[in-house]
């Protein structure tokens, strides 16, 4: 009996399923791509369906053969249904921020080299093709896509040089964006046989780049908005990234007429980015595992259906046909090398791309491999009916055959380019690094090998066989090892800060698996970690010191939040930038303890002590700007400091105690059902944490006041009346409170930190107790010298106005402050940075040590 219908598509796309699992390890097996051979089981499928359903004689598999062959799957089905999951996934899999350094790179090869390649084998073509100039370019724009699949696969199987696969994903993320563009463009030209006008498609192009771009970085980002609201409901957080792609590509293409490719690209690099810091870290992982399936069946069906098209897209193939075939191919290998050979070294002359080695541009001049979207694009021509026929066997012969040579000529040898530049093999960086490892490595997998097989109880003779090979290996590796001479110093530091900010990276995502830590908070962290790591690895010390010292700097946020207190006296924004300072504080300080561990147990024996004392001298002067932020705010908030501390603490205990249980249930001591309700215990638990602290951004503010020796005659009730009238104003080292010849607008009460006054015969310092301007507005002067604030500072800022009326009703207070303004210019006053509520001075670094602390690393 014959299956009809919606039961042979089914069969159909099982069969294909079926066909696509055994397909990817033949191809490792053969050592060929699975692109290739995806393409070439397509076509012969194709081939063999048209056969079946010709012949009488097979009249059992005639069902199977039509829905093979009348596969509802048109042009518009490949775009609308396929497309959007690539585009988003390739993006989604990219590192944002290392891409972000070859984004001119990516720009040439995506959208540079797509026009060059559509001009190019558009006007080779011309002389020849007996069609007009429009359809020899509207060819063009269809071949002009590379296919990353193909490519990318082989680097990613042989081991190839990461920045290799990075360019060329890279470049896919826009490549398809603007081939298609560019055919859009100049196929409504072909359909409406009107001119183009260059100005108009020129800005219709970038209006379709730019708008989708603002489209998709949007959407994406209130999607992961609505997700962080979600309360961690793992199966909603990631359909609604299944919902993302289709609606950025939907809404852009068909409703506002930009480019669905770009804002689809555009989400997925936004959720790349933020994607680490909103979902929790076994979320993020199933999301990436999940997409990455979801792309291997959509890549491999694209590949298999688009391939079955080709017998059709072929019917009446002449030999003058191959001859255009042949042209356009050697036309558009031409225009991608030049593009590649002549342009990126402009790129590196002008700084605005780090250099690409001429291996790295002939790989990917001869890695310009065209696949399914070049076949979907053809089709859509065939398919249009306003498409005369000699254009739609033009397009469709000339589009199949390139693609058909591009891989079984470029595909079938790209394997074999790459090995010859051997692009699969480490730096010499990374091979002194690998002998380095190793020979330590096998030295301590030796020792614990002989104490576990003791604890197994091997025979003596299998144990001395095992251990020996181990240990000649490790004398192997230990005597081919030039760690100390391939590397220099720096070279070593650099290598061991980019560790370190990786290993940054992971403590914060394990602590991310802590319900109830702000997402907003992880996002900061997560992010300038990652600063710190690229930081690192273009500018060593310098620029990991720079992306670190940025993390403790006040955001945006929180000076607008700051500002909005001072001149609008609306609090709620900076109580809640405070949390988050306090929160993210707290937990940067749990995380340098861990880094100081790792670096002593971990690093120390692969780089060496030398290394390992300069990378901690590093960090060292870093922390110490870290307790100094952590201890101001600590000693003025310590109530909530305290509350904060221990809710953390139950959090990271009640994760403990979790995954004891689930420990318990793995080794069958405990049933499901028990484990079951102790989940739920402990769930409940989490709930109860969940409950936002209480923060009183003005705890304290008269107690304050009260501790400062200007204010020693003024009554309480008067501090009480001025505790309502200041703001609070928090600064980082470096920054500027006064610039000299400014007049004084407000007057610093300070209350913690340090801070440097630069006179023309000498410098003076500020610490808590002080009133930064006061003596200019008794005085009636500007600022004498530009005052800087040397730690992150505790200041209350007292409107000159207030101020003025304070000295005018106490006069004593007028005294103090020119007393203490006389003493510290003659020398006889030790500024201190905190002055607790109880009267008690703590005192600090000297100001020479605080000025090395915010100096830039020499």
């Amino acid at each position: 009996m014959m299956v009809t219908g919606l039961a042979a598509v089914l069969l159909a796309l099982a069969f294909l399923l079926t066909l696509v699992s055994i397909i990817q390890p033949l191809a490792k097996r053969l050592e060929i791509s699975e692109a290739v051979l995806l393409a070439l089981t397509g076509i012969g499928l194709g081939l063999v369906a048209s056969l079946i359903v010709r012949s009488s004689a097979t009249d059992l598999l005639d069902g199977a053969a039509e829905a093979l062959i009348y596969f509802p799957v048109n042009s518009e089905a490949f775009l609308l249904i396929f497309l959007p999951i690539l585009v988003f996934q390739g993006a989604m899999a990219i590192d944002v921020r290392r891409l972000a350094h070859e984004t001119a790179t990516v720009l040439l090869l995506a959208v540079v080299a797509v026009i060059v390649s559509t001009a190019t084998i558009g006007f080779a073509l011309y002389p020849f093709a007996q069609q007009s100039l429009v359809v020899c370019l509207l060819l063009g724009s269809i071949v002009a896509t590379t296919d990353p699949s193909a490519v990318a696969g082989i680097f990613r199987e042989i081991g190839a040089a990461s920045r290799l696969t990075r360019l060329v994903e890279g470049e896919a993320l826009l490549n398809d964006a603007a081939a298609i563009s560019i055919f859009s463009i100049l196929l409504a030209a072909v359909t409406s046989h009107h001119q183009i006008h260059l100005a108009d498609a020129l800005m219709d192009f970038l209006t379709a780049f730019i708008g989708a771009i603002v489209v998709g970085v949007c959407l994406a980002r209130l999607t992961l908005l609505l997700i962080a609201g979600l309360g961690g409901s793992a199966a909603s957080e990631v359909t609604l990234t299944l919902a993302l792609p289709y609606a950025v590509y939907i809404l852009c293409d068909e409703m506002l007429g930009f480019s669905g490719v770009v804002a689809t690209a555009a989400a997925g690099l936004t959720v790349s980015a933020y994607g680490p810091s909103t979902f929790r870290p076994q979320v993020w992982r199933f999301l990436n595992e999940m997409w990455e399936q979801l792309v291997f069946w959509a890549g491999s069906l694209v590949f298999l259906l688009a391939a079955m098209l080709v017998p059709r897209l072929l019917i009446g193939m002449t030999k003058w046909d191959f001859v255009l075939i042949l042209i356009a191919s050697v036309a558009g290998l031409i225009a991608r090398s030049a593009v590649i050979f002549g342009m990126l070294p402009l790129l590196a002359i002008t700084k605005l791309s780090p250099p690409v080695p001429n291996p790295f541009k002939a790989t990917m001049a001869w890695g310009g491999i065209r696949g399914a979207i070049t076949l979907a694009l053809a089709l859509a021509v065939t398919e249009n009916q306003s498409v005369s026929s000699p254009v739609a066997h033009f397009v469709g012969i000339i589009a199949t055959g390139f693609v058909l040579i591009t891989l079984l000529v470029n595909g079938t040898t790209l394997r074999a380019l790459v090995l010859f530049f051997k692009l699969d093999q480490l730096s010499p960086i990374d091979q002194a690094i690998r002998q380095q490892i190793v020979g330590i490595g096998l030295g301590e997998v030796a020792e614990r090998t002989r104490e576990l097989s003791e604890e197994l109880g091997f025979s003596e003779q299998t144990r001395a066989g095992v251990i020996s090979r181990l240990e000649r290996r490790a004398e192997k590796e230990r005597a081919a090892n030039n760690f100390e001479s391939a590397l220099s110093d720096r070279n070593r530091v650099n290598i061991a800060l980019i560790t370190i900010a990786n290993q940054e990276r992971s403590l914060l995502l394990d602590l991310f698996r802590i319900q109830g830590l702000s997402r907003r908070v992880m996002e900061t962290l997560l992010r300038t970690a990652e600063s710190m790591a690229d930081g690192a690895r273009l500018e060593g010390r310098y620029g990991y010191v720079r992306a670190l010292k940025r993390r403790l700097q006040p955001s945006l946020r929180f000076r607008i939040a700051q500002e909005l207190h001072s001149r609008l006296h609306i609090d709620e924004p900076l109580t809640n930038c405070m949390m988050e300072r306090f929160e993210m504080l707290i937990i940067a300080h749990l995380v340098s303890l861990s880094l100081q561990r790792f670096i002593r147990q971990r690093m120390e024996p692969t780089l060496g002590p030398r290394i390992t004392e300069i990378v901690s001298e590093v960090l060292g002067r870093q922390r110490k700007l870290l307790d100094d932020a952590l201890e101001t705010l600590r000693l003025h908030y310590s109530g909530y400091s305290e509350a904060l501390e221990s809710r953390i603490l139950r959090q990271i205990a009640l994760r403990l105690e979790d995954e004891e249980y689930d420990a318990l249930e793995t080794d069958n001591l405990i049933s499901e059902e028990l484990h079951r309700e102790l989940h739920r215990e402990i769930e409940r638990q989490r709930a109860r944490l969940d409950a936002p602290l209480r923060f009183n951004l003005k705890s304290g503010i008269e107690q304050r006041l009260r501790a400062f020796p200007a204010f020693n005659g003024v009554p309480d009730s008067v501090l009480q009346k001025l505790s309502g009238k200041v703001s609070m104003h928090f600064v980082s080292p470096g920054e500027i409170l006064f610039k000299r010849g400014q007049r004084v607008r407000v007057v610093y009460a300070q209350v913690a930190g340090l801070a440097e006054v630069n006179l023309a015969e000498r410098d003076l310092l500020f610490g808590s107790g002080d009133l930064i301007g006061a003596a200019s507005v008794i005085r009636n002067e500007t600022m004498p010298g530009t005052v800087r604030s040397l730690q992150f500072s505790h200041l209350l800022a007292i409107p000159r106005p207030v101020f003025e009326k304070l000295l005018k009703e106490y006069p004593i207070v007028q005294r103090l402050i020119i007393q203490r303004s006389q003493k510290r210019a003659d020398g006889l006053l030790t500024p201190v940075t905190v002055r607790t509520l109880d009267g008690n001075a703590v005192s600090t670094a000297s100001a020479p040590e605080m000025r090395r602390l915010v100096a830039p690393p020499s």
